[in-house]
């Protein structure tokens, strides 16, 4: 039977061959292939020409990367390699000036040392690299590196000064999560109807620090009918971080951004309150408000909110959700565990600001 149909089975074989993988888009996926691979055949993932990449040691690696979808790039060190460079270099954490990391694209530990390094330390440093040859890249910079005066994280309370019927008038909100373009331009995401009235220009509540301006926002208008807004932040002293900060002053990490799911667990922050006991009810809500307006494609959950909490965070472990519109019960008080069972809030899902 094969003598019969060979000809049939080589053509069919070799169309099936020559078949591209679609384009793996995923890096979470990618990012598990690294690992199935392990930390002695790979050396990390990253975005290249807009395209993930792989970096692997060997050609039958890469032949398992590429037939995934994703780009290969057969590099000198390993993961394990440099893992154990900047170790050793974290042995002499705290020579001031100092930063080293490890750059995947360049498949080196990358050293900084600015002004103010002293010989000694700098012999140091130099003794420490020079046992891992051309893994470590050693390079000067000029100036000092010096913490920011004012740090700015998601859940913190933001305000704006404005004029209505010739009076001014200052509206509060809270700030949701800080995010960076492709050039690492820093930008805050808030909620939209914070911006009406000709309030777009923020400052930290807490010691009035200037933050920057509104450059983008929609509040039921948009093709969407959406609730968000885009700070830009312009003020060199401000430092954002990518995290929120509790009531208590303990901080929140995130990693990653994703859509929401029903039943999904899911915490709460804002400048006025806070619900950390909650859950998705809904992930594509339509809901009116009392003003008549109204907004499609929302999430909705079963935290408590009230007024000035707008714009706040909703995440789950380290998963940014949505950006606080508004809810129920508003004008009451709220907390992580005297909310009433029938309040319900909603949230402009992160994902649609970000694309």
């Amino acid at each position: 039977m094969a003598a019969t149909v060979g000809g049939v089975l080589t053509l069919t074989t070799l169309t099936v061959a020559q078949a591209a993988p679609a384009p793996l888009t995923d890096p979470a996926q990618a990012a598990a292939i690294a690992d199935q691979l392990g930390s002695k055949r790979t050396a990390g993932v990253y975005y290249q020409d807009e395209r993930l990449v792989v970096a692997v040691t060997d050609q039958a690696a890469a032949e398992t990367v590429r037939s995934a979808g994703a780009a290969a790039e057969v590099v000198e060190h390993s993961a394990a390699e440099l893992s154990s460079a900047k170790a050793e270099l974290d042995r002499l954490a705290g020579i001031p000036n100092t930063a080293w990391s490890i750059d995947e694209t360049s498949n080196r530990v990358t050293v900084k040392l600015y002004d103010g390094v002293s010989g000694a330390d700098r012999s140091r440093i130099e003794k420490t690299a020079a046992g891992f040859g051309d893994a470590v890249d050693i390079t000067e910079h000029p100036g000092c590196l010096e913490s920011t005066a004012y740090d700015m994280r998601g859940g913190l309370g933001i305000e704006s000064d404005f004029t209505s019927g010739g009076t001014n008038w200052t509206k509060t909100c809270t700030a949701g999560f800080n995010v960076q373009n492709s050039s690492g331009k820093k930008y805050m995401l808030t909620a939209g109807h914070c911006m009406e009235g000709g309030a777009v220009t923020w400052r930290r509540r807490s010691g009035s620090i200037p933050l920057g301006r509104a450059i983008d926002w929609a509040y039921g208008n948009d093709v969407n009918q959406s609730d968000y807004g885009v700070v830009e932040y312009s003020n060199s002293d401000v430092s954002p971080y990518g995290t929120i900060q509790y009531r208590d002053g303990s901080e929140g990490h995130f990693s990653r951004s994703a859509s929401a799911f029903d039943g999904e667990k899911v915490k709460r922050v804002g400048t006025m309150s806070q619900d950390r006991v909650g859950m998705v009810l809904a992930t594509d809500a339509t809901v009116t408000y009392t003003d008549g307006t109204t907004l499609r494609h929302m999430i909705e959950a079963s935290n408590c909110t009230v007024h000035g909490d707008s714009g706040g965070p909703l995440f789950s472990d380290e998963t940014a959700l949505g950006i606080n519109s508004g809810g129920s019960y508003a004008d009451q008080p709220c907390g992580d565990s005297d909310s009433q069972a029938d309040r319900s809030s909603f949230y402009e899902p992160v994902y649609k600001v970000l694309s």
